[in-house]
């Protein structure tokens, strides 16, 4: 930039001295370069405070690393490189015969669960019968115990067969202890539901959605409008659910995200830069060409400044790394539409604050000047 405001001022003084006839001597000419000097440092200082400009910029793009939520064998890869898709297409599909076989026998242990839920009701009329039959037997137990022991007092049975008896009634009073307590197993194990359901069955079915998630998840799918740029994924790898080593990247297409440009800026001139400022920009691989944007965003933190608590203390070579301001800046030129950008593109910018007008000119014309630089260019 300060090159060409050096040759455009230089030509300018050529033209000056050539249409006015102005000698050269020791005074028109330090008189022309002093002066050079100090209107160009000038305009240059208020410009890049109030005009800021970033060669430091490109489209910076989100990926989706892809992980299949189970592990298995993969046993087809539909998807094509960079072949547009759609919400949902298929990506890869992993063997799910585990898996179904899963599904299938809590499937069979539900229905089993089901229907011995349904006997549960016969279950407790069986315990209260058990139980009216066992309070029969110890009321008749001790009915012959109490005949027994009243005839003893007679000198009719023998103090062996009293105790008989005795036992005997002892025994019918435990057997009725256990029936009360099958009885109320029973009624605890029919009034035993989760939302409805027996615990048991309630239980089985937890499992039936958890194993038919994994299922569903045998086929990977797109999870939105995209595209995979190299599928390295073959049929017979192992895919695993653990996320270490995604399997493919997925790049997302977001008409939005597509206009949105990162520019880095110095942080002199971070009080010049605020959303809805309008901005230009500069692409190296569309040379000749300026388009318009607007700023979106400043992003509040500067990245270079961040650390994370160790157990060390912070040194100064930590901090003496400068980084710059990020400025999200979306592109609304409509002429942008008609060229074919690859994502991540290279992008300058050049934002207008509104402030000492007549320099935001100067900015523009550089800009386009530069821009015109771009179709000159060596490979070595």
């Amino acid at each position: 930039m300060e090159t060409l405001l050096l040759l455009t001022y230089a030509a300018l003084c050529v033209a000056i001295f050539k249409i006015f006839r102005i000698p050269l001597n020791k005074w028109t000419v330090p008189t022309a370069v002093l002066g050079g000097v100090v209107f160009i440092s000038v305009v240059i200082l208020v410009m890049n405070y109030n005009y800021p400009f970033s060669e430091t910029g490109k489209q910076a793009y989100r990926t989706v690393p892809i992980v299949s939520q189970v592990r298995g064998r993969v046993i087809e890869v539909p998807v094509k490189s960079n072949t547009l898709l759609h919400e949902g297409d298929v990506l890869f599909r992993i063997d799910p015969t585990p898996f179904q076989a899963r599904v299938d026998d809590l499937r069979a242990q539900i229905k089993e669960a089901s229907q011995n839920a349904l006997s549960l009701d016969a279950g407790l009329n069986q315990a209260q019968a058990d139980l009216a039959k066992a309070v029969a037997d110890r009321d008749k137990a001790k009915r012959e115990y109490a005949r027994y022991a009243e005839g003893h007092t007679k000198g009719a049975f023998s103090d062996q067969m009293v105790d008989t008896r005795r036992q005997t009634w002892k025994a019918t009073e435990a057997d009725v202890v256990a029936a009360q307590a099958q009885v109320e197993q029973a009624k605890n194990n029919l009034n035993s539901v989760v939302n409805g359901k027996n615990t048991k069955v309630a239980s089985l079915m937890a499992k039936l959605r958890e194993a038919e998630f994994k299922l569903e998840n045998t086929v990977v799918r797109a999870p939105s409008a995209g595209y995979v740029s190299t599928v390295g994924l073959k049929a017979g790898t192992m895919s695993t659910a653990l996320g270490l080593a995604p399997v493919m990247t997925f790049v997302p297409v977001d008409d939005d995200s597509r206009r949105t440009y990162a520019a880095a800026f110095r942080q002199n001139s971070v009080q010049r830069l605020k959303p809805g400022y309008k901005a230009e920009l500069m692409f190296p691989s569309i040379p000749g060409t300026v388009f318009s944007g607007e700023v979106m965003q400043v992003l509040p933190a500067i990245g270079e400044s961040q650390f994370q608590g160790q157990g060390k203390l912070l040194t100064t070579a930590e901090l003496a790394n400068q980084g710059r301001v990020l400025v999200l800046v979306k592109a609304d030129d409509p002429r942008l539409e008609s060229y074919q950008l690859p994502q991540g593109t290279q992008v300058e910018v050049a934002v207008y604050s509104g402030h000492f007008k007549e320099l935001g000119l100067i900015r523009k014309i550089l800009i386009r000047m530069k821009s015109w630089q771009n179709y000159i260019f060596l490979d070595h």
